[in-house]
Formats: C-alpha cells, structure tokens, sequence
C-alpha cells in the first residue's frame, strides 16, 4: 500500500517524504495496524475553510483535518494539512515550525489508529502518543 503526498494552492512543504512515510508505517504497526492508503494533502487556507465548512459544519481554519477509510486493521484515509496555519499556530505557541507539521502529520495518523481527541482525557492520550511518536521520528 501507499503513502502519498500532493498539494491544492500551496507549495509542497519541505519534507524527507521517504523518511516520512517509514515515520508513519512505523507508528502504525506499533498499534497493530497495517497500511493502506493514506494520502497526505498540503492545502491553502481557502481550501482547508472549505472543507472544514462543507463536510464538518465548522467556519473557521484548523491545521488538519482527517477523512478516516480504515477497514479492520487497515488504516488509510486522507489527511488536508494547512502549511500556513501550522506555521501560525508555531509561531502563536513558540514551537519549531517542522516539528508542529510533523506533530500535526501524526495526530491525522493517530485519527486514523482510532484514537480521538474531543473529550478533556482522550486530548490527554493524543497528546502523550504525539509525544511518544516524535520522539521516534530521526531528522
């Protein structure tokens, strides 16, 4: 199966995409799943309020948002990653712009792995496998 990047009114953001996708298989086979498709989207803020708006009723921009296709044990979907609000978002709390995108690239991944983040305590175990996951990730 495949890991795959494109772009929709942006730039391709510059990233190790082999390095990137041995990151991502890794993390997924540590929660026993195997890879399916899973399609990396860098986009425009336009497109990402687009989406957000159309498909989850949401007007305002957010840094990813994941369409989960898992099957059993197979984990793909699509990820819209928003280079210019994870560079906002960097900036706002401080943090090292590529290790916000890579944080962001897992959080669409652990979404995929079927962990969710919408109560106070599952936020707490996205941000700890977040943790976990960087800390495997070698640039």
């Amino acid at each position: 199966m495949a890991i795959l990047y494109t772009t929709v009114g942006v730039w391709f953001p510059k990233i190790k995409k082999r390095l990137i996708a041995h990151w991502i298989r890794r993390i997924v086979y540590d929660y026993h799943k195997q890879v399916g498709n899973i399609t990396c989207i860098f986009c425009s803020d336009d497109e990402i309020l687009r989406i957000n708006s159309y498909y989850l009723s949401h007007n305002y921009y957010t840094d990813i948002i994941t369409f989960d296709y898992s099957k059993n044990n197979t984990v793909s979907g699509d990820l819209f990653i928003a280079p210019n609000v994870i560079e906002y978002n960097s900036k706002k709390y401080g943090v090292d712009y590529f290790k916000e995108l890579h944080r962001v690239i897992i959080h669409g991944i652990l979404h995929l792995c079927e962990f969710n983040d919408i109560s106070d305590n599952e936020l707490k175990i996205m941000r700890e496998n977040e943790d976990k996951a960087l800390e495997k990730l070698k640039l």
